[in-house]
């Protein structure tokens, strides 16, 4: 990209990053020029959402035309505030039951985008999960280190911090991007976390279902017991060497298998 363009490109996030707190999200439906949903579109779109936090929809591409106002609607309103809310207050009340053993091995495990972090921004201007995945936008996007917390999850991270777990974190995001997500996470207010597991060469072509479940099977190799687990996508959370309990958190814009 020639340093036109991604100066252009830079500049529209940041324009965008100004609507948000250091921590917390603030993009708010704009009633004005929202479109208004018929009854069938509402239903639709409703049912379509609730199959795809259930994994009943299978593999998807991105959002349906009709439900893009759906989705937008919601990531930005009360509703995924609460839902996120609804999950963590689950984890905790959870991880309140586990006795902690004091040897250092008791393990939470978190997500990064989507479950730590908000790429809120970066979708807002980009459909909503409606347009095609760019890697290279999505990058520079990330390169930023602007993405805010999301505060339900800030809250259950430091909570099972101060509970006795050890933060363990397994992204999909590459080894080279490791410095900027350190930067990001602790911009965003996550700090002390035990390990953070980015893809490395070994890891390229693996699905994230296979490359998660490897991490956590080497945390169990070396000792680990995982009993808890949060993350956006089904693939965070299933596969092998699995939590006692895993926690999906709602995310209607994309599919990660």
């Amino acid at each position: 990209m020639d340093s036109g363009r991604f100066l252009l490109f830079s500049l529209s996030l940041a324009l965008i990053s100004r609507a948000f707190s250091d921590s917390l999200i603030q993009i708010t439906p704009d009633r004005r020029s929202s479109t208004k949903l018929s009854r069938d579109d509402v239903l639709f779109c409703d049912s379509w959402r609730f199959t795809v936090e259930n994994n009943d929809a299978g593999v998807w591409v991105s959002v349906p035309d009709r439900c893009v106002q759906s989705v937008k609607d919601y990531m930005t309103g009360d509703r995924h505030r609460s839902d996120s809310e609804f999950v963590a207050d689950d984890s905790l009340s959870f991880a309140k039951t586990v006795q902690i053993a004091g040897d250092g091995k008791d393990v939470w495990v978190f997500d990064i985008d989507e479950t730590l972090l908000s790429n809120l921004p970066y979708y807002a201007a980009h459909g909503f999960g409606s347009e095609a995945f760019d890697e290279t936008t999505f990058d520079e996007w990330v390169n930023l280190a602007e993405a805010p917390a999301l505060q339900a999850s800030l809250r259950l991270y430091r909570e099972v911090e101060q509970l006795g777990f050890k933060i363990v974190l397994i992204t999909g995001r590459s080894e080279p991007q490791r410095n900027v997500t350190e930067k990001n996470l602790v911009y965003a207010g996550y700090t002390n976390w035990e390990r953070l597991f980015l893809r490395g060469r070994a890891d390229s072509g693996k699905t994230a279902l296979v490359y998660k479940s490897e991490k956590r099977r080497e945390l169990e190799d070396e000792g680990y017991r995982i009993h808890g687990s949060s993350g956006d996508q089904w693939s965070d959370l299933l596969g092998f060497a699995i939590a006692r309990r895993s926690f999906k958190l709602p995310n209607p814009m994309y599919y990660i298998p």
